[in-house]
This record gives structure tokens, sequence and C-alpha cells, in this order.
């Protein structure tokens, strides 16, 4: 049996940890006229607009979701806490969901057979199943992979497609087509933040110190400020100044010839920097009193700030700029929707979860379908 399967036989003994068994409807197979036909009897947890959501169609949500986030409860107390706690943004996402596909219907678009059909047909080469390499040779064999891998029938497939493709066309209609950004839009953003698109300055150097005590004598500071002077004439001489480092240097740079960096410059002390920006590559400095000492330093590398050029980073701006007025527009329709919305909730717990969720989560981060 599959995980998908054993989960949805836990989460339907643990009742969903929100009082729902109480509220039992008889939904009628699709087609089903005759009095001998097959029906099915389901949970359902809330109307929205008069379109139901059922207990069946949260359980197949709660299932992918305890998948997709990894988790692998082993007792059923440990399913219960996870359940509880994927719940509510899981129905959250279901009511946005069927908001969007009203949406959609209202625009005239439908799901078909025929669409279903050439989803499985597409799926052949696609979907694969543990062991098995070659592409299905027809569209009863996905159905059946489907429903031995995931524990999925053909009516939950299909509700979930539909759910999604529908959902789809009206975020393209409502959000996709109708928002824009102008290449001029996107040079305006770039010359007002260019601070985003610059490569910071870095340097690497090159360090003896000789250390110098907070507390010392006239004579000592003046021995130590010699031997600092001394060093950096020996330096412009053509002393080695590794060999130079490993012999007088008091920091733990002189393991590695005195070398530091490469730092970004602003990560150098002041006194540092400013030395930094007076020194070609190669050339030594006059010793620096620091707090530590006596520093002797020589440019080792540096490179300036680099402005990314526009044409570099253009695709950068429309996915962030762009993709967040999308997602602007997205919950701006949300909030739209929602407000106009009717729900009737079947289940108490349920829909205080789902109002705790929404009063917490006013708006998505990221736009659901891009």
């Amino acid at each position: 049996m599959s995980i998908a399967k054993i989960f949805r036989l836990d989460i339907h003994g643990i009742g969903l940890a929100f009082g729902i068994a109480a509220s039992i409807m008889v939904v009628c197979e699709a087609g089903a006229q005759e009095a001998n036909e097959p029906y099915f009897v389901e949970r359902v947890l809330v109307k929205v607009n008069g379109e139901i959501l059922t207990q069946s169609d949260l359980e197949n949500r709660q299932v992918n979701e305890i998948q997709l986030r990894g988790l692998r409860p082993t007792t059923t107390a440990e399913l219960a806490r996870i359940i509880a706690e994927v719940t509510p943004e899981v129905i959250a996402v279901q009511v946005d969901e069927l908001l969007m596909v009203q949406t959609a219907r209202g625009m005239g678009f439908d799901f078909t057979d025929e669409i279903f059909e050439e989803f499985l047909t597409n799926a052949r080469g696609v979907f694969r199943v543990p062991g098995q390499e070659k592409d299905f040779e027809t569209n009863e064999e996905v159905l059946q992979a489907f429903e031995e891998s995931e524990g999925i029938s053909r009516q939950e497939l299909r509700r979930q497609i539909e759910l999604q493709m529908l959902s789809r066309q009206a975020m393209r209609v409502e959000i996709l087509d109708k928002v824009s950004m102008t290449d001029v839009e996107a040079r305006e953003y770039y010359t007002e933040n260019a601070d985003e698109y610059t490569t910071p300055a870095t340097a690497a150097l090159r360090e003896i110190l000789i250390a110098v005590l907070e507390q010392v004598s006239a004579g000592a500071e003046e021995e130590a400020r010699t031997v600092a002077t001394t060093t950096v004439a020996r330096l412009r001489d053509g002393a080695d100044f590794g060999v130079m480092a490993a012999e007088l240097s008091d920091s733990p740079s002189k393991a590695n010839g005195g070398r530091i960096g490469p730092l970004m410059v602003t990560e150098y002390s002041k006194p540092i920097q400013e030395l930094i920006a007076g020194l070609e590559v190669g050339e030594v400095a006059d010793p620096v009193r620091t707090a530590q000492g006596y520093q002797v330093v020589m440019l080792d590398l540096r490179i300036d700030a680099y402005v990314r050029p526009f044409d570099e980073v253009r695709d950068e701006i429309t996915s962030s700029v762009f993709g967040d007025r999308r997602t602007e527009a997205y919950n701006k329709l949300m909030k739209k929707l929602r407000g106009e919305a009717i729900m009737e909730w079947h289940s108490d717990e349920l829909k205080q979860a789902y109002e705790n969720y929404r009063t917490a989560n006013p708006e998505v981060a990221i736009l659901p379908i891009r």
C-alpha cells in the first residue's frame, strides 16, 4: 500500500482533529440519475458560493502537503499533530483556488473530458512509478499507475487537474496578462536602485604587525616604530614580504605570508581603508599606528566597485520587481474575491482555523502560479 493510502486511512480515522464528522451530505456520482446507480456519502466542510469542498478534497491535499514537506509520521499522535499544523494553510489555499476556478468559469473557461484525456496522454511519457522506465501505452495504464502509486482515483485526479488548469487560466487573464513592465520602467528602477546591482570594491593585503602593548614606555614605543620603519625600507628594497612576515609579524596572518583577504574594502578598519585608497598594487605603505601596534601593509590585490550593466540585470529586475507587482495584483484580486464570497461552513473548528490563518496571513508572499 502506498504512503498516500496509509495517510488517508489514518487521516480519516483521526477525524482531521477538527470536529468535522457531524457534517454529512449525500453527493451523487456524476451522471447518476437512477435510484440503483452508485452514489457517495461525503462530509461537506464548506460551501464557497454554493460549490462544496469535501473531506476527501481536504484529505487529498493534506496528504500532498505532508509529502511535499518531507514529513514521515510514525505514530498516530504524530500524524494528528502534523495534520493540525498543516490544515489551516491547506484549507485556506483550497478556498482561494476554488475562488479562482469560479472566476475562470465565469470567463467561459471549462475543463472537458477531452482536456483530461489530453493530460493523460501527455503524462504517458512523463509520469513514472518506481522500478518502471518505459512509457505507458494507454491512458488507462496512467490512471492505474496514479491509483497504485499515489492512491488517487480517476475522479480525484480529474478534479485536481481541473482545479490547477482553471486556476492558471484565471491567473493568466486576471494577473499575468494585465500586469506589465516596460523597458523604460525597468531602466528607471535600475537607475534608482543602482546599489542593488553594484559589486563592491574588494582588496587583498599583506601585513606585518609589530605589536605594542597599550601601556608601554616611550622607549619601547620608539623601538617598535623603528622596527616598522626599517621593515618598510627593506620591503621597498625588494625583500620578500612572506619571509619578513614569518620573521617579524605578531599577527596570525604570518603563517600564510601575511596575506589578508580578499575582503570588501568596507570590512577593513578606517585607517586601512584610507591606505588602500592611496596605494597601487604591490606598493608598501608607511607604517600605520593602530590599537594593536604598528602595521606594515602592502596592497596585494584591488578590484574596484563594479556596476553591472542594465542588459546584464534586466532579467533579474523582471523576475523580482515584475514578480512583486504580479503578487501585489494577486493579493488585491483575492481580497476582492474573498470579500464577495458567500461561505457556508459545516465545521465551526475548521472555520475558526481558516479565519485565524487568514488573519495571520492576509496576503501571499509569492504568486502561487507564475
